[in-house]
């Protein structure tokens, strides 16, 4: 069968027995007419498995994005499955080949003077205020997750009724978390944080109602809710300036950002982010490459440009 004539039928099968719109049919006639561009003077009935895998290697080695390849890889796959049925083709030669995986976004992280900027912010003396500035100086501090936040007492109730999960020691000036399976961890506190969970500390007692062993309340003096936090960050930012879009989360990538960038000791953050696995920390080390490069370029007497 004729290759043009063969994309016609299956074009006009696709329009009158399934009826797509003009849109889709002009998408699966372009994606068609890219494998015919390909396969040159091949017959498209004998191409192979690694025909199609080398095409799909070129579409990506051309910059094309995972999710279009993959699109492409779909109209090519019902073309061959349609031919199957019309000729002695033995095998859909598009089974089995993968577009690229899509490359993981990285982590987004504030620069040092913005995540600065945010969380020195002070809102004002109100105990609300007070409170914000305390949350958002602990996770900057120490880069924990929104949800062991707000699980913190305000010292280790593990002896009672109801056994504290978390607990933050002021003068030890660390934090006692319970991550992600269960795993716990001690985090260290700087002492901006500890300033100003100690202001907070310090008009606590004003809002104290049905949680009395919750470090942060919510002005009903319950135990500060994941989405209040969330909400609260949000406003503070934008009281503060700060055009990034910022959540809680936010804060801990730019944690361990910064204290790689500084210290360049993977398990250490490792260990204070309390991942189980190094790959997971290992995705920081991407964030400030351009900064590395560039401090690269400035200091080693052999990266300098010669004028």
């Amino acid at each position: 069968m004729d290759n043009a004539q063969s994309i016609r039928d299956y074009l006009d099968i696709l329009r009158h027995q399934r009826q797509l719109s003009a849109h889709t049919l002009s998408n699966y006639q372009l994606d068609l007419q890219e494998l015919l561009s390909f396969a040159k003077a091949q017959e498209l009935a004998k191409l192979s498995y690694f025909d199609i895998r080398r095409f799909t290697s070129q579409l990506h080695a051309q910059g094309l994005n995972p999710r279009s390849i993959a699109r492409k890889l779909s109209s090519w796959r019902g073309y061959y499955r349609w031919l199957s049925e019309h000729t002695s083709l033995a095998a859909n030669p598009v089974d089995g080949v993968r577009a690229p995986k899509k490359s993981k976004s990285l982590p987004k992280a504030l620069g040092t003077d913005e995540a600065v900027s945010l969380v020195a912010y002070q809102g004002g003396e109100a105990a609300g205020a007070l409170a914000d500035k305390a949350m958002f100086e602990l996770l900057y501090s120490s880069g924990l997750r929104v949800s062991e936040l707000v699980a913190l007492d305000i010292r280790d109730f593990s002896g009672g009724a109801e056994p504290s999960r978390a607990w933050i020691e002021l003068d030890q000036a660390e934090v006692h978390v319970t991550g992600k399976g269960n795993k716990q961890r001690i985090v260290p506190v700087g002492q901006a944080a500890l300033s100003a969970v100690r202001d907070w500390l310090a008009v606590r007692g004003q809002l104290v109602k049905t949680d009395p062993q919750a470090l942060f309340l919510s002005a009903r003096g319950t135990r500060m809710s994941v989405r209040s936090v969330q909400l609260r960050l949000k406003q503070h930012a934008q009281k503060a300036g700060i055009n990034s879009e910022v959540h809680p989360h936010v804060l801990r990538h730019s944690f361990a950002s910064h204290v790689l960038q500084s210290s360049g000791d993977l398990r250490a953050v490792q260990e204070m982010l309390g991942h189980s696995s190094i790959a997971a920390t290992q995705v920081y080390t991407a964030l400030d490459f351009q900064h590395l490069a560039q401090v690269y370029d400035a200091a080693h007497p052999r990266a300098k440009r010669k004028e």
